[in-house]
């Protein structure tokens, strides 16, 4: 199997119509799961704010929902700094009128934070940082500002994209994965707080997607490790996890909060030694 472009595969299909009139952002959104779920809840109905540090791609996003019938606006937002958050609530609330739905998907995941976020002994403090500032704070920026405006339309639903990297440890990106464990408990911490005011908080925890990014930072004979451990007999889409979003957005999961959903085809499923058995047997 060959891990590719999530834009290769044709969008889930979907019951159309599950978020007509509500308003939503999607962080990181410019590539990958981001980009998957801006389509996505656009196709449903909404209207998005696409954010991203990469201003340009956002746009791009932006005009093909527009291609596609769908309404977007593009936002270029730092989501480590306090002030572009803001800056970014205020932009959805100024295009659409209110906002629903916020997804929490950005991460620093570029080649060099992930690069050097290894050995805890030689992890650089600013890489320790650089991960949390992101990957935590961002997350937590979004719902201090989005919540007042989801209040002001009677609650709303925030969904955090963690990853499966927060849930057990590894040999690398230390830093990436206390990140996404902190991230989880900010997602109960919000459900908790806000729960009887209409506010649901969500996360999605995903196994490995298949990504331009995992193509471009993962060499092909580590691709083939995780292929392994999987369960399903792929490697996940930044589809997959779209379709999650929306189902946790919408009303559909309207008695679900303070959960993180595992998407990832079954990684945690199984015992450690579920591949090497498997190739002792002679299984293809």
């Amino acid at each position: 199997m060959t891990a590719g472009p999530s834009a290769r595969h044709a969008p889930a299909r979907v019951k159309a119509g599950r978020l007509v009139g509500k308003i939503a952002i999607v962080t990181g959104a410019a590539s990958g799961i981001g980009r998957a779920t801006a389509l996505a809840l656009a196709r449903e109905g909404a209207n998005v704010l696409v954010a991203d540090l990469h201003g340009e791609g956002a746009q791009r996003v932006a005009e093909e929902i527009a291609a596609q019938g769908g309404r977007a606006e593009a936002q270029r937002a730092d989501v480590a700094d306090e002030a572009s958050v803001a800056a970014m609530v205020a932009a959805a609330v100024a295009h659409f009128g209110g906002l629903d739905v916020l997804h929490n998907n950005a991460a620093a995941s570029d080649a060099a934070t992930i690069g050097a976020d290894g050995e805890i002994t030689a992890l650089e403090v600013a890489v320790w940082d650089r991960a949390l500032a992101v990957n935590l704070r961002g997350p937590m920026l979004g719902c201090k500002h989005a919540i007042p405006r989801m209040l002001e339309r009677g609650g709303g639903s925030i969904v955090n994209t963690t990853s499966i990297s927060g849930l057990a440890g590894d040999l690398s990106r230390p830093a990436y994965g206390v990140s996404k464990a902190g991230l989880d408990m900010l997602t109960r911490y919000v459900a908790t707080q806000y729960g009887k005011r209409g506010i649901r908080c969500n996360s999605i925890a995903p196994g490995v997607i298949a990504t331009p990014s995992l193509e471009a930072n993962v060499p092909r004979e580590q691709i083939a490790i995780y292929e392994s451990n999987t369960l399903l007999p792929r490697l996940g889409r930044a589809e997959d996890i779209a379709a999650a979003v929306v189902f946790l957005a919408s009303e559909e999961s309207a008695f679900i909060t303070g959960h993180t959903l595992v998407v990832d085809g079954g990684c945690f499923a199984h015992h450690p030694t579920y591949s090497e058995f498997r190739r002792l047997s002679g299984a293809p």
